[in-house]
């Protein structure tokens, strides 16, 4: 059967977005590299436009939706999404509306609203965003761009592995493991597409936090399986309530396996990060440099890809990930 999204699709993304989302780089480190014993490279797309790399798949999809989002754009998101749409919207001269929990960090709130964007506040914990979101377009019209159960946004969001592979064979390399931080999964499931498309032995591993972990069971049942509790951990990038059908038809092909790290190892990679290479990342953005740091998958011998997928922390949180990191 088809998948929804090809590599082709990926291909007329990056054409899409070319001169609007950044092309980030790909950063060799050598302590990293000689710890553990392999070839390792950081791709820090908390340096890209709106902080993270949604903006990516919120661009394409705008911008592929033509004429049907011109009376606007309506998503759910904790903050990434929400600024990623919320800018892609602003670009396209189109209102957004975004539906996030009211727990969202404020600095992910202030800066959807920089952008333009109207936000609605719900309770994680009592409220269906999905319904609030149907609402509002029932109410008011508009284009619902889903954060990861779309094709255009993992077809946006496969373009960071079009860039780890074309940076890689550039210097005459292949990835053989990318980790990558998963949530709904159209992160990794637009990198895998990618990266095995172009280094078809490469493993692409989904890195999430431990009790989110429900690509790792869904993975294990061969079914989509949902998680028991919608908050409680630190990377609240990565609270989706269970994986999208779509990165999941992806996924259960491409991916190969999951691994889920702890609050603590996120939090200790974000001051790991700050400290070693001065990158700003938030704990949902860090998980797959922690599962490397934590020794959670075997890299010995391998050219390795961590995609640090996200910077936008406020300050408190920063003080607390760099006082776990220096009390380690």
């Amino acid at each position: 059967m088809a998948l929804p999204v090809s590599f082709s699709d990926i291909e007329a993304a990056a054409t899409r977005i070319q001169g609007r989302a950044m092309r980030t780089p790909l950063i060799g480190s050598p302590a990293l590299s000689e710890e553990f014993a392999a070839r390792v490279f950081l791709k820090p797309e908390c340096l890209q436009r709106t902080g993270s790399f949604k903006f990516r798949g919120a661009y394409n999809a705008v911008m592929a939706a033509g004429p049907a989002a011109r009376a606007g754009v309506v998503a759910c998101s904790s903050g990434n999404h929400a600024q990623g749409l919320a800018e892609a919207a602003r670009l396209a001269g189109v209102p957004a509306t975004i539906v996030m929990p009211a727990d969202a960090p404020q600095v992910k709130m202030q800066r959807t609203r920089a952008s333009g964007a109207r936000i609605v506040t719900y309770d994680r914990a009592s409220q269906d965003r999905d319904e609030i979101a149907a609402e509002l377009i029932a109410q008011d019209g508009g284009l619902l761009v889903h954060p990861y159960n779309d094709p255009k946004v993992i077809a946006g969001q496969g373009t960071v592995g079009l860039e780890i592979a074309a940076e890689l064979a550039g210097m005459r390399l292949a990835p053989d493991v990318v980790l990558a931080p998963c949530s709904g999964g159209g992160l990794v499931a637009g990198v895998a597409l990618a990266v095995t498309e172009r280094a078809p032995p490469c493993r692409v591993m989904a890195v999430e936090p431990e009790g989110f972990d429900d690509y790792a069971r869904s993975l294990a049942a061969d079914r989509i399986v949902g998680n028991e509790r919608s908050s409680g951990s630190v990377c609240d990038a990565l609270l989706a309530p269970e994986p999208g059908e779509m990165s999941f038809a992806i996924n259960r092909q491409k991916l190969s396996g999951s691994i889920a790290v702890s609050d603590e190892a996120a939090l200790r990679a974000v001051g790991f990060a700050y400290e070693r290479f001065r990158l700003v990342l938030e704990p949902g953005g860090a998980v797959a440099l922690a599962a490397l740091i934590d020794g959670k998958v075997d890299v010995r011998g391998s050219v390795v890809v961590i995609v640090l997928s996200g910077g936008n922390i406020d300050d408190a949180m920063l003080a607390r990930a760099l006082a776990v990191y220096r009390s380690g």
